[in-house]
This record gives structure tokens, C-alpha cells and sequence, in this order.
């Protein structure tokens, strides 16, 4: 299979950029756009879509909260120094395709890293996507296939056509803030459109159409998004 050439091509530049700190914020750079966004719900309860709820004003440089106690949400307020924050990054660096595992359907194909997964819950819809993989030749299937491996923020799922050709969603540069019900920023960074995201010690990681970066403080796979943040509202 190919990479993902347009992701890999838009991060070329640097024009965007995420810094990870030590036992700190992200430091985001190039005037990336953020916003909120809530998780819409299918009559079944079922994950079906994302809508945002607010946008922030545009800033050139801000540092997100990445220890998950700022007064300020999401943007950092030092409390990381206060309580002796530990943002030590044990995530590998190995890319997406040595991750991943392959699932070949009837007219789609799909690759999935289980390791990326964040729990935002969209491949769940319709009996599940392999599920949907595997009869993707049936009505509506390949549609909704598609619909939820775009829907994961955390990149752990792509559908690949017949050619090898990956199938991504068209997101610009920007980043998205999963956004609860009540209001409350869970602790999911949504990460959009091939921005670079460079760690503590300078190396860079893979560039990727979308990814999710921990904003809990609590990931067992810092910088990125191990789904532990739901362990609080369960």
C-alpha cells in the first residue's frame, strides 16, 4: 500500500507546527485555527458525526494545556510547574503503515494501528466498521465505512480502495477540541490537515492528516491520545 502523499505533502512547509515541551504546553504555531467540537449521536446512540460548537480567536503562537489541570482551558497556565507535571513522551516513532494491521474487504480494504485508538467511538455504527469492511459490496455499507474511518480523529482507521489508493478526509490545518455535552473540554486534541508535530528532543514525528494529542495529562503514549480521558466521565 501507499502512504498518504497529500498528508506527507502538506507538512512540507512548516508553515503549521505543534511543539511538544518539556513537562509543558504545546506550543502551536503558524496561526493554526482551533475550535470546539461536539460528537453527534445517531437515534441509536450511536457516534454519527462531528458539529462545532465555538470557535477561538485567531492567535499566531498559544500554548495548549498538555498536563490537563489549567485553570484555563485549553490554553496553559503554568500549573504544570506546580504539580510537577511528567510529560514524558513514550510513544514509538515508527510510522502509521508499521503500526498497522490490514482487514482486505469486497471493495474496500482497511488499515487499522489499534494502538492510535482515542475512544471517540464512530466505528461502532452499523455492527462496526470491519464488520462493514468485510460486506462492503451490500447496500450503504461502503458509504458508512467511509463515513466512520473519517470520522476517527486518531487516525487508527483508513479505507483503501482496490488500487491502494488511501481514502482521507479533506481537513485544512487546524485543530479541533472534543467538547462534552456540558460544555467541559474532555481532554482530546484533534489534530487536522498534516500539521507538524515536533517533540521535546527536536525529532518530528510522522506527518498525518489527523491524529489526536493527549490534553489529560494522564496517556500511557504521550503526546498522543490513549483514550484514557473517558476513564473520568464513565
Amino acid at each position: 500500500m501507499k502512504n498518504n502523499k497529500q498528508a506527507q505533502s502538506k507538512g512540507k512547509n512548516h508553515v503549521f507546527k505543534i511543539k511538544v515541551t518539556k513537562d509543558g504546553p504545546y506550543i502551536v504555531t503558524g496561526g493554526v485555527p482551533l475550535t470546539a467540537e461536539i460528537i453527534i449521536l445517531d437515534a441509536d446512540g450511536q457516534c454519527l458525526a462531528w458539529r462545532e460548537t465555538r470557535g477561538y480567536p485567531e492567535q499566531k503562537i498559544y500554548s495548549l494545556c498538555r498536563c490537563g489541570k489549567s485553570k484555563n482551558k485549553p490554553f496553559c497556565d503554568n500549573t504544570h510547574k506546580t504539580i510537577n507535571f511528567d510529560g514524558t513522551e513514550t510513544a514509538s516513532q515508527l510510522p502509521y503503515l508499521q503500526e498497522c494491521k490490514k482487514y482486505t474487504g469486497t471493495t474496500l480494504d482497511l488499515t487499522d494501528a489499534k494502538l492510535l485508538c482515542a475512544h471517540a467511538g464512530f466505528c461502532d455504527r452499523s455492527k462496526g466498521i470491519w464488520n462493514l469492511i468485510s460486506h462492503s459490496e451490500e447496500p450503504g455499507s461502503r458509504e458508512i465505512a467511509i463515513e466512520e474511518a473519517f470520522n476517527c480523529p486518531s487516525g487508527r482507521l483508513v479505507v483503501w480502495d482496490k488500487e491502494s489508493q488511501a481514502m482521507e478526509p479533506r481537513l485544512s490545518p487546524s485543530i479541533g477540541l472534543m467538547e462534552l455535552p456540558n460544555g467541559e473540554l474532555c481532554g482530546q486534541i484533534w489534530v487536522k490537515g498534516g500539521i507538524l508535530i515536533e517533540s521535546a528532543n527536536g525529532e518530528s514525528y510522522e506527518i498525518r492528516n489527523r491524529v489526536t494529542l493527549c490534553g489529560c495529562g494522564q496517556s500511557s503514549r504521550k503526546p498522543f491520545c490513549d483514550g484514557t480521558h473517558r476513564k473520568k466521565y464513565k
